[in-house]
């Protein structure tokens, strides 16, 4: 990535500009010492003066829109060095109006995401509250030095302010926890929160400029500090970029920290940095007058053998890397303002399409019209959705085809961001805004909420992922929460909360792959993989044996916590290094994939024969959990006898045996520790007497006798097996409804020989059923 400046060889205002802002149209709006507005087209050349100002100007903020997709008004609210911050007008200049703010200057000013709510910050150490009329609604803060920058949090119920070399976090509430920090070894001087990750950005006059979470842990810090103060920051709108301003300088970095760019400009210290909406490009307003404009260059993604480069602002070239003549330019119409890459297609949103290409066919493309700026591209193999805020989140198919939209009420696209939602080619999940400890799930193809599934944690969620591999009934979704505890969930159409299993802990980053069910994560600074992590929702013993760590022989890979990994295409992963950005390659075990594709093809033979083959516990690890899954006992029986599995063999052959099929089914799910599942199967095959006696083996012994008694039968087979159990460990009876049973006049009178007549019986019944059918 780079940055194509553009800078005008006057400069409009004869003495520093102090602040920068782009309207809601587009245009870019500036204000300096000599008490001067002017305003710019999106390729920096000045428009013209648009007025003169009272006094002088500190900072600049736009007027907030008004409703969702609205032009907004031609306003902006300008913080003065007289204390006072006042509504201009962008087209004459006129003040619309004056509000006296602070005692000394004004230095700081910023809207909520809502835009329904103004803070602000001065000389005076206040830091104060405002609404959109300019009413004043509660001083936060009083400190006793001056307040040099601030922000709001993604949740707009708190204010982010810096005062001398501390950072605080000030809630609007007075009886919630005011959070501060030193942040660093001299003055801070500039700040930003960002909405999207919830990341925070601090700048100050040591030359560092500092990433933290919204708890005040560290999360990076600039190695070597510049030659001159920080002297702004600003994440991009889309939460995946920050800016960082110094004299003659301008970088950009990863959300992370790390360094994208860095650039020179010949503007003197960066006082403010403006972000255009679509996240493509950057204003500075630099201390010798001068305004300068970047466009974001030089970005790419990779895809297999596949690199897509955005060359400029409308031409991307794609390279194989397989053939070094294949390279192609794809020159677009409008500027490109997000693009995405995989399932062998490149999506490219600019400002008025989005256009989709075939990796393989490059010439023919697929095209739709956009009516707003594209935030965010999520892919799946058969479908994509793009986010914009307008329609909010849409569904396409690669034939460029509309889906649906989904029905979201309520949503909030400033928070949306690709760790909080995930893509499959039949669900789509989102982490719920108004509740972060549950997630929602819609059907792709009609965009309604299911119901059906529900996710509920007893923590804030902050990732989550679903596999690609298989059909709806095998889709699972991995959540991360506040904690970093990595979560496996089975999301079955029930009603009832999905079941949840921990996997892992201290987890930076997970990523599924894209052809099977394979999971990777970087878990405490270790690269993890595990072959068949659902496993554990069949024969939890086995996960242990299906994880593999990533160990390099002749290369000791350090992993840090800022670490990402961006891809899982096939057999190969890479992993973001949070330090400097590097791409690091690896490779999984190829055979797992091999085994993945033989079971999509019911193909169990060939994939026993591949086990055989490549005589990996792992691999016969997730056999045996597959075959289990999908209910193939001989498959099941031979694994267990490769991992030396006595007792699970035994059980194996156990079930074989059982002449009805909805007994197996029964015995399976018991098996995977669905009691529920194996109940309900037997009750509606009318196998009341399996369903008694499984409950009677599980000591169940309460609802074992209330199916008996709803039943009628099998009343005396309970409760003598409950005096049995009692004899056998010498206790007394405890529970009310097998004492009022075997007392009184109504006592039941227990024969065994009767019992085990009844017992027979049963047995004879279910080998004369119908649908009695042998296990072959």
């Amino acid at each position: 990535m780079r940055l194509n400046f553009t800078q005008c060889s006057a400069n409009q205002h004869k003495e520093a500009c102090s602040a920068v802002v782009w309207s809601t149209g587009n245009e870019l709006f500036s204000c300096g010492d000599d008490m001067v507005i002017c305003r710019w087209n999106m390729s920096g050349e000045p428009i013209g003066k648009v007025g003169d100002l009272p006094s002088y100007p500190t900072d600049m903020a736009w007027y907030p829109q008004q409703k969702k997709g609205e032009q907004g008004k031609d306003l902006c609210v300008i913080a003065f060095a007289d204390g006072y911050f006042r509504i201009v007008s962008a087209v004459t200049g006129r003040v619309e109006k004056a509000v006296e703010a602070h005692k000394g200057a004004m230095v700081c000013l910023a809207w909520n995401s809502e835009g329904g709510a103004l803070a602000t910050g001065g000389e005076d150490g206040q830091v104060k509250t405002w609404s959109q009329a300019g009413m004043l609604r509660s001083t936060v803060s009083q400190e006793s030095r001056c307040i040099h920058a601030l922000a709001w949090s993604p949740e707009n119920d708190r204010v982010l302010f810096a005062c001398g070399k501390q950072v605080h976090i000030k809630p609007l509430q007075p009886s919630t926890k005011h959070l501060h920090w030193v942040a660093h070894n001299s003055g801070v001087l500039c700040v930003d929160w960002s909405p999207v990750t919830n990341l925070i950005v601090t700048g100050a006059e040591d030359g560092k400029y500092k990433v933290w979470d919204s708890y005040g842990r560290q999360m990076f810090s600039c190695p070597t500090p510049a030659d001159n103060a920080i002297t702004s920051v600003s994440f991009s709108p889309d939460g995946q970029c920050v800016a960082v301003g110094s004299f003659n300088s301008l970088r950009v970095c990863d959300k992370t920290g790390w360094t994208h760019c860095r650039d020179g400009c010949n503007t003197g210290s960066i006082f403010k940095i403006a972000w255009s909406s679509d996240s493509t490009q950057l204003a500075g307003a630099g201390g010798t007058g001068a305004v300068c404009l970047a466009q974001l260059v030089d970005r790419k993604l990779s895809y297999h053998r596949f690199e897509a480069t955005l060359r400029e602002e409308n031409r991307i070239r794609v390279f194989d890397v397989t053939n070094p003549e294949s390279a192609q330019e794809l020159e677009q119409r409008d500027k490109v303002i997000k693009m995405s890459i995989g399932y062998n297609f490149l999506v490219v949103a600019t400002t008025t399409q989005c256009i989709i290409y075939d990796l393989d066919n490059l010439g023919s493309s697929h095209q739709f019209d956009v009516k707003a700026t594209v935030n965010l591209i999520l892919q799946a193999e058969k479908l994509f959705a793009i986010v914009d805020s307008i329609n909010g989140i849409q569904m396409h198919s690669y034939e460029g085809r509309s889906v649906c939209v989904l029905k979201i009420p309520h949503l909030s696209l400033n928070t949306i961001n690709n760790f909080c939602l995930s893509l499959s080619n039949d669900t789509f999940a989102m982490r719920d805004s108004g509740n972060t400890k549950s997630v929602k799930f819609f059907d792709t193809t009609n965009g309604r909420q299911r119901t059906d599934l529900r996710v509920e944690h007893n923590m804030e969620i902050s990732e989550v992922a679903l596999s690609q591999y298989g059909d709806v009934k095998e889709r699972k979704l991995t959540i991360i929460d506040r904690n970093r505890d990595l979560y496996l969930v089975a999301l079955t159409a029930s009603g009832k909360t999905c079941p949840m299993q921990k996997v892992a802990a201290m987890v930076t980053s997970v990523r599924w792959n894209d052809s099977s069910e394979i999971l990777i994560a970087l878990a405490d600074l270790k690269l993890v993989i595990w072959y068949y992590p659902s496993v554990v929702f069949v024969d939890r013993d086995l996960l242990p044996k299906t994880k593999t760590i990533r160990e390099d022989g002749q290369v000791q890979v350090e992993f840090g916590w800022n670490d990402q990994i961006i891809d899982f295409f096939g057999t190969r992963t890479s992993v973001r290094r949070g330090l400097d950005g590097a791409v690091l390659t690896f490779t999984v075990s190829p055979y797992p994939n091999l085994l993945f594709k033989h079971i999509r093809t019911n193909d169990w033979e060939a994939a026993t024969r591949l086990c055989r083959v490549v005589k990996e516990t792992f691999m016969w690890c997730v056999l045996a959990g597959l075959a289990v899954r999908n209910g193939q006992l001989a498959t099941a029986e031979i694994a267990y006898a490769a991992l030396e599995e006595a007792d699970k063999l035994q059980y194996m052959r156990y079930i074989q045996e059982i002449p009805v099929p909805e007994g197996r089914a029964a015995e399976l799910a018991l098996f995977q520790r669905r009691i529920d599942e194996a109940e309900q199967i037997l009750l509606q095959a009318g196998l009341h007497f399996r369903a008694i006696k499984m409950h009677v083996n599980l000591f169940n012994w309460e609802h074992a006798l209330e199916l008996a008694t709803k039943h009628m039968t099998h009343i005396d087979t309970v409760l003598a097996f409950r005096q049995a159990h009692l004899q056998t460990f010498g206790k007394e009876e405890t529970i009310g409804a097998f004492k009022q049973r075997m007392a009184g006049d109504n006592a039941v009178n227990l024969s065994w020989e009767r019992i085990n007549t009844k017992i027979e019986e049963e047995a004879v019944k279910e080998r004369k059923r119908a649908d009695t059918k042998a296990y072959k």
